[in-house]
């Protein structure tokens, strides 16, 4: 099995710096998920570890070797993309083993890799069909097993869910990651989605405009965001994040803070808090979002089921100091609680 380890990518287009002074190292048999907005060069750095680009600067190893020049073919990665990439013309069982006879790989062991990749991911019935025939779980099937059959120990998968509808990205979610742990692969994952993120990750590198804003696990993303950015990019809804004209009308602290985060499941509705004005109702099912008005803040609360008020009702809220993050004018956090 192999990890992967880059050190300071530098990738630029003309004046514009795609990838800026990039560092992190996926171990052997994890999954890193390379998160963030649409343009902030997740991709590219994933396309700089394939060797489909070459860096201006730094350097890409696998398996401790520098392969920073070297061809894609001799790197031991597959890939799988976000437009799945088949070919038209060929049935599903060619468009698996095309590499494979690209690569001269005997017969016989092109069938048995096919067929244990294709029970793997549900295809065994649907081999002689062709890519028009399929639905877009199913394409996406046929990708990943193309990526299974080619044995190599790293894969690398640029949003590979994003054509699909919410139901059937949470199943492939899970069949990817069952994968990938049965697999034992060191796969790189990129996606703007924070459920993939961390629903999948053992590490999350998140990215802002070229750089990287915060590395860690889910759990310690979200309970410690390093920034106002990561506070508001994972979290469903984001988190709360107040100015200190109103920190000083909602919080009594001795602490010196720019902005106060408090997520919306902290906050709970109270019959001695601070009041508000019920703006919008999102009722989910499950749970239900208020959006409250305090002064010219916006407040975002979520809480368990059903709940009875109304638009334009007066509630009162409340949550404990232990739960609000600290941040200074440049949105770098700054303590916990308070």
């Amino acid at each position: 099995m192999s990890g992967v380890r880059v050190e300071n990518l530098v990738k630029q287009w003309g004046d514009f710096r795609a990838v800026d002074g990039v560092s992190f190292k996926a171990l052997e048999g994890t999954l890193t998920v390379l998160l963030g907005p649409s343009g902030c060069g997740k991709s590219t750095i994933l396309r700089l570890i394939a060797g489909l680009e070459f860096a201006e600067s730094g350097k890409v190893f696998i398996d401790d070797q520098d392969v920073s020049t070297s061809d894609p073919a001799k790197r031991s990665v597959s890939m799988v993309f976000q437009s799945y990439a088949l070919f038209p013309h060929l049935d599903v069982r060619e468009n698996i083993i095309f590499g494979l006879k690209v690569r001269k790989v005997p017969s016989a062991e092109r069938v048995a890799r096919l067929q244990s990749a294709a029970e793997m991911v549900g295809l065994d019935k649907l081999l002689s069909r062709k890519p028009a025939q399929l639905s877009g779980g199913q394409r996406q099937r046929v990708a990943l097993a193309r990526a299974i059959v080619a044995n190599q120990p790293v894969c690398l998968m640029d949003e590979p869910l994003s054509n699909l509808d919410a139901k059937l990205r949470a199943e492939m979610r899970e069949e990817i990651h069952r994968l990938q742990r049965s697999l034992n692969l060191t796969m790189i994952y990129v996606t703007h989605d924070q459920t993939e993120a961390m629903s999948m990750a053992d590490q999350i590198v998140l990215l802002k405009d070229g750089r990287i804003a915060q590395i860690g696990a889910p759990a310690e993303l979200y309970d410690s965001p390093s920034s106002v950015f990561a506070a508001q990019f994972l979290g469903t809804p984001p988190m709360n994040v107040l100015s200190k004209k109103s920190v000083e009308g909602l919080c009594k602290t001795t602490k010196s803070v720019d902005f106060l985060g408090i997520r919306p499941e902290k906050i709970q509705l109270s019959d001695n808090g601070i009041p508000m004005i019920v703006d919008a109702i999102d009722y989910m099912g499950a749970e239900t979002v208020l959006r409250l008005l305090y002064q010219d803040q916006r407040l975002i609360v979520r809480i368990d089921g059903k709940t009875q008020v109304s638009i334009g009702e007066s509630v009162s809220v409340n949550w404990d100091p232990i739960d609000c993050h600290g941040f200074d004018i440049n949105g770098n956090r700054i303590c916990d609680s308070y």
